[in-house]
């Protein structure tokens, strides 16, 4: 939900030359990408799906069609970093902006938000910062990178997404990939959350909507939070 929302404030202030959606063996990916397609096809954007074989191979996370279980929990607990894809949005982006240069776009523009700090090391602001700072020096036209999400919350998200009239009974967030959103998984249980923080109504069909886990505390120090 939080790259389609994307996708639609995007296209509210810039002309989108394409969208992109990698199929790198996530375990969700089935359910996932042709909600990708159907939302650029309501907006009239081209949509491109980039095959990344080698990480569902090579790379170790839950996350992934080799990988183990997907663990269940709030979405900041500590199993969650089992879900981790080491370096994925390096890899992610360098193709994007590849591609975003061949294409004669001005920038790109990625998801990444408050609550990915916690467990995503390649979602936080001092990552995002190096690698726009190297896809400004590495290409030609300067491509930008938008982070227009990264000091938001889900529920800021949700509510954006509300005000940008965003349909998300068509977005899949659940990392299981089964028929129906698990409703416990760490990405499942951050969605329920945003919606119910928002005050917006949640569409999505789950097959568990018990209690809510809490929030886990945060290190002392702050350490590993943002």
């Amino acid at each position: 939900m939080d790259s389609v929302t994307a996708l639609h404030r995007a296209a509210r202030e810039h002309e989108v030359v394409a969208a992109l959606s990698f199929d790198y063996g996530a375990k969700h990916s089935a359910r996932e990408l042709p909600m990708a397609a159907a939302q650029a096809a309501v907006l009239g954007v081209r949509h491109e799906v980039v095959k990344l074989d080698f990480v569902n191979r090579l790379f170790s996370s839950a996350l992934l069609q080799s990988g183990g279980e997907i663990p269940e929990g709030h979405y900041e607990a500590e199993n969650m970093k089992q879900t981790v894809v080491p370096f994925r949005n390096a890899v992610f982006l360098s193709i994007a902006c590849g591609f975003a240069e061949s294409a004669g776009a001005e920038g790109l523009v990625i998801a990444a938000h408050g609550g990915d700090h916690a467990i995503y090391p390649d979602c936080r602001e001092e990552f995002m910062g190096a690698m726009a700072d190297a896809m400004r020096l590495g290409t030609y036209a300067g491509v930008r990178l938008l982070r227009p999400f990264i000091a938001s919350d889900k529920a800021a998200i949700a509510a954006e997404g509300a005000r940008l009239g965003v349909d998300y009974a068509r977005t899949w967030s659940c990392y299981k990939g089964g028929v129906r959103h698990c409703g416990r998984c760490g990405t499942c249980v951050e969605r329920r959350e945003a919606f119910a923080q928002a005050g917006v109504v949640d569409p999505t069909d789950y097959e568990d909507v018990g209690p809510l886990p809490e929030r886990p505390a945060k290190a002392a120090g702050g350490a590993g939070a943002c």
